[in-house]
């Protein structure tokens, strides 16, 4: 137990109280967590619909439309989570408890983009577009199991501090 109380006081908070407390009272806040099962659901319905393709080759006009779909509720997401991160962070990426998220979340916009590119352009035919979806959205499993797992950090620390809290009380009370 002493181990494990002497590592988590060695780790940095993922947020400070005032960054705590402007999460707390964004609207922001908010908007992330409808828009983060919204995406999730877009992108099991949109990743059905692309193996489907793949492995019956029908459905292509509606495996397209639900990547586009997916596509723009991954922009939707990013562009509200860097106001997110400006009004807790004070920067709109790259904060730095949010820095590999970020690095990996560039890498899903980029892949998503060029699935548009190449649809766009016609540089893919269409196996090697579905394909190309794919890879995007495994990044984007990546990248939202690293999402989860910063919020229960955040759930983790909260009730830290509410234990070290209550027990503050409970000393000053005796």
């Amino acid at each position: 137990m002493a181990k494990h109380q002497a590592a988590s006081s060695r780790t940095k908070p993922l947020y400070t109280a005032e960054q705590k407390r402007l999460r707390d009272e964004s609207v922001w806040t908010l908007v992330q967590g409808v828009l983060a099962p919204v995406q999730f659901l877009v992108f099991l319905v949109s990743l059905v619909l692309v193996l489907r393709f793949l492995v019956t080759g029908e459905g292509e006009l509606a495996a397209t439309i639900s990547i586009i779909i997916k596509t723009l509720t991954l922009y939707t997401i990013m562009i509200t989570g860097a106001v997110w991160e400006k009004v807790v962070f004070g920067v709109y990426l790259f904060a730095e408890g949010f820095y590999w998220e970020d690095m990996v979340s560039m890498l899903v916009l980029a892949l998503h983009t060029a699935y548009l590119f190449a649809l766009g352009f016609e540089w893919l035919d269409d196996r090697s577009l579905m394909l190309l979806a794919l890879a995007a959205y495994a990044a984007y499993v990546v990248n939202a199991a690293q999402f989860i797992l910063k919020l229960r950090a955040a759930r983790l620390q909260s009730a830290a501090e509410a234990l070290t809290g209550s027990g503050a009380v409970m000393e000053a009370a005796q």
